[in-house]
């Protein structure tokens, strides 16, 4: 469910413009605020996931969500429906930390390859997102793309009750609330500038006010969780060298595999020509390399470890990007040679999924729904900066084509630079097989 609306809202965007009066730059923040509720939640989630108990925060999270779409259904303007999409996020951010906490949970002696294993489902939603929406926007309404997660989410509660087991609270919830204020005012400040910029230009300044008010903001937030008994980043992984290689990682990667890569179809529209829907299958070739891929790539994890396998990823997905940047050949269509490089990036992004997961949970395994948190809100991170500053690149005119391969290409060099890091990326210790 929160991998599909992840995607499905961009296939509705001319639709919500023109049916609730608004226009397109308010419309896509329907998935702007999607993303950023997810930032702040995810770090939030699995701290609540550790503290309070794993079947309850599950359900709670479910139960939001649901309720969420529900009322997004329902919006008869933007404003509420911007409101409720970040509300929806809060719940869905915290599916993925209380579902590897779960996994953690339940197997202990294999738990690298069973998370490896469960985060291979995610790109499912990249795979269905696309086609669902566009049918339903297509057949029926934009409201069915909310209402479509309502029974699904009542059935995944009732299999919860049942299913999960009980636990106990370990304790009172250790929620820093100033630190996330801090880092959620910093995150939508540099978002907005850099909008602006995209906007108003680079003499206006507004835009330098507010990425300005996002830097402090961010310093402050830094300094909150060095003081703070209770802190998002927890101290001691502030303090080692390996998580800040490893999230700083995960930043470019999240840039790399996921933000750069939701501008493919406006590229292949805007180079080639294609059709809305041409465009749009690209995303779901990608997600088919990507769950097969991953799968695998979980099943190996204990013969390969993590960082020959995320070298390989990494390098197949710079592969990928340079594809896409480049002309298809005379005698391949550009049909065929997108769906090809769409297809590389996929299989790159699924080999390297499963070791990058896990690599982040061999600094703190005791701690492992707030590692996956903090692993995803750094990808979310990465995947909105890239495409706000690849918009604000590009400008606008018959030169976007070109100017975006040109950026498709440079962040393939990101890609195959990431790659010695690696080496200081923590190994899969022969005591867990």
């Amino acid at each position: 469910m929160v991998a599909i609306d992840g995607t499905i809202v961009s296939t509705a965007l001319p639709t919500l413009t023109r049916e609730l009066h608004t226009s397109l730059a308010w419309s896509t923040w329907t998935i702007t605020i999607y993303q950023l509720g997810q930032i702040i939640s995810l770090p939030v989630a699995g701290r609540l996931s550790d503290s309070l108990g794993r079947r309850r925060m599950f359900l709670f999270y479910v139960a939001t969500f649901t309720v969420a779409s529900v009322l997004a259904g329902f919006a008869t303007n933007i404003y509420v429906l911007i409101a409720l999409r970040f509300i929806q996020a809060l719940g869905g951010g915290g599916l993925m930390p209380s579902t590897m906490g779960v996994v953690s949970d339940q197997f202990t002696r294999d738990r690298d390859r069973w998370l490896g294993l469960v985060t291979s489902f995610f790109p499912i939603g990249a795979l269905l997102g696309p086609t669902v929406g566009g049918f339903i926007v297509t057949y029926y309404s934009w409201r069915e793309i909310f209402f479509i997660n309502v029974p699904v989410g009542i059935v995944l509660l009732a299999l919860l009750w049942v299913l999960l087991p009980g636990q106990r609270a370990i304790g009172r919830p250790r929620i820093d609330v100033l630190g996330a204020a801090l880092m959620a005012s910093a995150l939508l400040c540099v978002m907005l500038g850099l909008n602006q910029i995209a906007e108003r230009g680079p003499r206006s300044p507004l835009p330098w006010a507010l990425i300005a008010a996002g830097v402090a903001l961010a310093a402050a937030f830094l300094a909150q969780q060095r003081r703070s008994d209770k802190a998002i980043l927890p101290p001691a992984l502030l303090h080692r060298p390996a998580f800040a290689l490893i999230n700083g990682m995960n930043v470019l990667y999240g840039a790399a595999a996921f933000g750069i890569f939701s501008l493919v179809p406006a590229f292949a529209q805007l180079g080639y020509g294609f059709s809305p829907l041409a465009a749009g299958s690209l995303l779901s070739i990608r997600a088919v390399g990507m769950g097969v891929l991953s799968i695998a790539s979980s099943m190996l994890l204990r013969r390969l470890g993590y960082r020959v396998p995320m070298a390989v990823g990494f390098l197949v997905l710079a592969t990928g990007l340079t594809l896409i940047s480049l002309p298809p050949p005379a005698s391949t269509g550009p049909l065929l040679w997108m769906g090809m490089s769409a297809l590389v990036c996929g299989v790159g992004i699924g080999i390297a999924g499963p070791p990058s997961n896990n690599a982040a949970v061999q600094l703190m395994p005791d701690q492992v729904a707030a590692i996956s948190g903090l692993r995803a809100m750094f990808r979310q991170t990465g995947g909105i900066l890239a495409i706000t500053l690849t918009a604000i690149t590009i400008g606008s005119g018959p030169g976007e084509a070109g100017a975006l391969g040109r950026v498709f290409l440079v962040f393939a060099a990101i890609v195959v630079l990431m790659v010695p890091a690696i080496l200081g990326v923590p190994e899969r210790r022969a005591a867990e097989g």
